[in-house]
């Protein structure tokens, strides 16, 4: 799956890649959750455009956003038969430029994170769907999802799903919507080679989404990690409230 993600690299390096018209300015997000606002890059009118989208896709068809299900990833192997995401597919296909994502391991009892980046620390795009709700009385949401597919045996040891990541050579494929057809792209939806990708455990201090700092993306120390399996101190017990005192009627603050 994909629930947490990085962009660290400058935007005049981003356009660059991703060759969108906009020259929008952004910091480095070292932790990027659901429902926070993520660049998307998607064609209209025959170019590339950057758009700020909320992570979580909200079909066009649903009338309460509030009441669904958060839909930050689409599996690649329904995303042709869920009414949620097949409209989409042939029609709103996009890209979420990213330096890397977080995956959780279970070992030990314990969830550890890992960072997962390309080896050859380049940019990539995730590929994804786009939808935009617009509300009864005019109000519009623009929303995506990121499409997951099945891991590589190396990628497995930390999870079974991967998001589907794509270079620069695959973009216009997979941003070309102009069929109106999602077969053509079909073949593109699966987990990146062996050894296309590596990763090293990191804090558990990305657990907490308000955390955002490039201290993250650093391999854990065996010092870290001792304290973060350390027990944690047990909280002292309430002290007992005295007895009220009667009152004597002159009023008190006390």
């Amino acid at each position: 799956m994909c629930g947490r993600f990085v962009i660290t690299s400058p935007p005049s390096a981003v356009r660059q890649v991703f060759g969108y018209i906009e020259q929008p300015n952004f910091p480095p997000r070292h932790n990027i959750a659901p429902t926070q606002p993520i660049p998307v890059v998607i064609i209209e009118n025959g170019a590339r455009h950057f758009h700020l989208m909320r992570w979580g896709l909200v079909p066009s068809w649903v009338k309460d956003p509030r009441k669904i299900t958060l839909l930050i990833n689409a599996r690649s192997e329904t995303i042709n038969d869920k009414p949620a995401f097949k409209n989409a597919m042939r029609r709103r296909r996009c890209l979420v430029p990213a330096d890397g994502y977080y995956e959780w391991q279970t070992s030990g009892g314990r969830k550890r994170p890992f960072f997962i980046h390309r080896r050859d620390g380049s940019l990539f795009g995730l590929a994804a769907l786009a939808e935009s709700w617009i509300g009864p009385n005019g109000e519009e949401l623009d929303t995506v999802a990121i499409v997951t597919a099945p891991a590589s045996r190396d990628l497995a040891v930390l999870h079974h799903r991967v998001p589907v990541t794509l270079t620069a050579g695959d973009f216009d494929r997979w941003l070309d919507c102009s069929a109106d057809d999602a077969a053509p792209v079909m073949a593109m939806l699966k987990g990146p080679l062996e050894g296309e990708f590596t990763w090293h455990e990191v804090s558990t201090r990305v657990n907490h989404a308000d955390n955002d700092d490039a201290q993250l993306l650093l391999p854990i120390t065996e010092e870290q990690r001792a304290a973060e399996d350390a027990p944690k101190p047990k909280k002292a017990a309430p002290r007992k409230t005295p007895p009220t005192e009667v009152d004597d009627g002159q009023g008190s603050l006390f």
